[in-house]
């Protein structure tokens, strides 16, 4: 079973008020133009190392969990090429963000979000890898599970949908409503001190089934049959200082 390296009452690290003015700014933009309808944050405890997982569509995840999750930094790996634009850079940094080279082991980028959880952020993971376009769940890659079971960290699923109608809302002047829903926290455990490939894609898909079964159906799409759902190498745990669930 893994111990988990840091010990869960890490100081958090104190946002500059650039970071608290882009927080709010993001959280008035997307309170006008949608709904945002958040479920399950006192799960989201206000201090320890923490791994968010959530399904990737490419279209509000990110500021919407880098949002609704404050007052905990939210970070995460972001592809390298996120630096070659001025703008998206300087936000990235701002956010603590970690550049990852996509389609090659990037142990400079591992040892990177290590350091980060170390920090007490919360480190933004998508099992799946690349976007879903559909909303659909596609299947999590092997690699998903590597950070988990390196760290030791507690992960927590966070669910969302609605949002892959924003930019069709948006056109027709309208409100969307998008769904947040947070899960379980569990930690993943492995006796092993190597891991092969096949378990690493059984953990990630445990870890998918997680996600799976926050989501309304229509949208568990590779992890529709939650009867296939395993929980091997998962264990449910009980996290110490909660949010208080008054956002």
């Amino acid at each position: 079973m893994n111990s988990l390296p840091y010990t869960l009452p890490v100081r958090a690290p104190n946002p500059s008020w650039k970071h608290h003015l882009i927080y709010w700014v993001i959280r008035l933009g997307l309170s006008a133009l949608c709904r945002v309808h958040a479920e399950g944050l006192e799960r989201v405890p206000r201090r320890g190392p923490l791994i968010v997982i959530a399904n990737h569509t490419g279209s509000l995840e990110v500021p919407l969990l880098f949002a609704w999750l404050q007052p905990r930094p939210l970070t995460g790996w972001a592809k390298i090429e996120t630096w070659d634009h001025p703008l998206l850079g300087w936000l990235f940094d701002l956010w603590g963000a970690v550049p990852i080279r996509r389609g090659e082991t990037d142990t400079a980028a591992m040892r990177a979000a290590l350091e980060r959880l170390k920090q007490g952020y919360l480190f933004g993971l998508a099992p799946e890898g690349t976007r879903n376009k559909t909303g659909r769940l596609l299947r999590a890659r092997a690699g998903a599970a590597t950070l988990a079971l390196l760290s030791g960290a507690p992960v927590l699923p966070i669910a969302h949908w609605g949002g892959e109608q924003f930019r069709s809302n948006l056109k027709r002047l309208r409100r969307t409503d998008v769904f947040l829903r947070v899960g379980r926290p569990f930690v993943v455990q492995a006796p092993q001190e190597r891991w092969a490939r096949t378990e690493r894609q059984q953990i990630a898909d445990e870890m998918m089934y997680q996600l799976a079964a926050l989501l309304p159906e229509a949208y568990r799409g590779a992890y529709a049959d939650l009867s296939q759902a395993t929980t091997h190498y998962l264990r449910l745990v009980n996290l110490p200082n909660y949010a208080e669930s008054n956002r």
